[in-house]
């Protein structure tokens, strides 16, 4: 854990503290976020002091948000007269941080912060930097570790900030590229605030003054401004407790993300951009932290703009996923739910398929025709073939036909020259090849296990009144094959992208 020492040099200990968390290496290009105010500019003053030394190659970015009107046009000519006086390149970018705010339903915080940060990756890419250096310091750090803590964050949220942290883990107005690796780094975080504003008067700077700091209405001012000092009435060493109790956390969480790692690796069955899903019955004898741990994982992965998941939302899904029957739900935060299934756990959307093996869904009112020999596409992508088959119907290619499970051997005398492909429909029967006899297809499904959301979305291939293939599950025995069938045909459904 590093230790700040009040009375050093600040350029020297920021020298410290950056070779001490591998922070900058010699050579390094670095876009420097400068607002204006006392953090940024000292943090800019300094490793301008540090650039011969380190070799550096720095970059000034200022962010206009497009708020506080004049004031914020004289902030951005001031940090580009400085940059100017200082002989380093700078670029002012514009935000419409209100439109942000408004269109994506965020905090003016929020949205200021993603757009700053979205800008910043921007210029780095631009001018070829891998570091980006922003103010942050120690009081900063404080009200972090306090503001996650008051939000119900778990162990992520209560390790505050990083000294570095890759962007690409940070809520952006859009993705990074491909490949794109940006480090954000801090190396003020150590610095407490009155000694960056006592080295800002010492070396003569004139920072800014943003009156939106003095703005109670802001979560992150209030407990700067009073829920911060109440504290240190009780406590007059509460700022360094939360900073201590940070690195702690952080050191217990790096242990603990080892073990996630793993269970993330055992119990994950399926992954995709609208549900994760696990194995219920080896999530279930996970340890609770590791419960824990997975379900926040699997929310960030779905919902990366999502700040905080708190603590009463992912206890009532560890309750439901550890108690619920077949068919529970918890609803989770962003539109998210989990939902307990025969087997699987699944977290997702709305549409989540809890025990579906990833493959062919028909959309509400979907119906398909196929001709024979043929085929045709699905909504969801995926495609029906129905083709002769001339191969012997004993040996490895027939076992590994009819180990697939997107595809069946059918007779194709009984099947004839055009298919429907559709969803179940009220009064549908057939008979299951294995079972002896007829069986309303809405009871073969509760029988075969399908959560009831899903069973009208799975696909049934239907020759003229009668179901041949419930897709998936079962052939009717009427078009199974036997040694009477002359003619073989084999329906397979293909994902052409190679997904399922």
């Amino acid at each position: 854990m590093w230790c700040y020492t009040w009375g050093m040099d600040l350029v020297e200990d920021v020298r410290r503290y950056v070779a001490a968390h591998g922070l900058l290496a010699t050579g390094d290009r670095v876009v420097v976020g400068v607002s204006g105010g006392p953090d940024s500019l000292a943090l800019l003053h300094v490793l301008n002091a540090l650039r011969l030394p380190l070799a550096l190659d720095l970059h000034v970015l200022h962010v206009h948000h497009g708020l506080r009107g004049e004031e914020a046009d004289a902030d951005a000519h001031f940090v580009m007269a400085l940059a100017a006086e200082w002989g380093l390149p700078a670029t002012v970018r514009q935000a419409d941080v209100p439109a942000i705010a408004a269109g994506r339903k965020l905090s003016v915080e929020e949205a200021a912060r993603q757009a700053r940060y979205t800008h910043l990756a921007e210029v780095a890419l631009e001018v070829g930097a891998k570091r980006i250096a922003v103010g942050h310091n120690a009081d900063d750090q404080t009200e972090t570790v306090l503001m996650h803590f008051v939000r119900g964050s778990g162990l992520a949220g209560l390790r505050g900030m990083r000294p570095s942290t890759r962007l690409g883990d940070y809520h952006l107005l859009k993705p990074l590229p491909d490949g794109a690796r940006l480090i954000l780094v801090r190396p003020l975080l150590a610095t407490p605030r009155a000694e960056i504003e006592a080295y800002c008067e010492a070396h003569g700077l004139q920072p800014r003054f943003d009156r939106s700091n003095l703005d109670r209405t802001y979560f992150r001012n209030r407990l700067r401004h009073e829920v911060l000092p109440l504290l240190a009435s009780l406590n007059p060493g509460i700022r360094e407790v939360l900073r201590r109790g940070a690195e702690v956390v952080a050191a217990d969480y790096e242990v603990l993300e080892g073990q996630a790692d793993e269970a993330w690796r055992v119990c994950l069955l399926a992954a995709s951009d609208q549900a994760m899903q696990f194995d219920l019955a080896r999530w279930r004898e996970l340890p609770l932290a590791l419960q824990r741990a997975t379900l926040r994982r699997a929310v960030w992965h779905l919902r990366r703009t999502l700040r905080d998941v708190t603590f009463v939302q992912v206890e009532d899904a560890v309750r439901v996923a550890l108690t619920g029957e077949t068919g529970a739900q918890a609803t989770l935060p962003a539109g998210l739910i989990l939902e307990v299934g025969y087997e699987r756990l699944v977290i997702g959307e709305g549409e989540s398929l809890a025990d579906m093996p990833n493959g062919p869904s028909l959309a509400a009112g979907e119906t398909v025709t196929v001709t024979v020999p043929g085929g045709a596409s699905l909504g969801d992508g995926w495609r029906l073939t129905i083709e002769p088959y001339t191969g012997g119907r004993e040996g490895a290619e027939w076992d590994a036909l009819l180990a697939e499970r997107w595809a069946t051997p059918l007779d194709g005398g009984a099947l004839g020259d055009c298919v429907t492909v559709r969803a179940r429909q009220p009064g549908d029967r057939f008979r299951p090849q294995g079972v002896g006899g007829s069986q309303k297809a809405a009871h073969f499904m509760v029988n075969a296990k399908i959560p009831a959301r899903r069973r009208d979305r799975v696909p049934l291939l239907v020759a003229g009144e009668a179901i041949a293939w419930v897709a998936g599950w079962r052939v009717d025995e009427r078009f199974m094959v036997t040694e009477a069938t002359e003619r073989v045909v084999i329906a397979r459904f293909e994902k052409p992208s190679g997904g399922g």
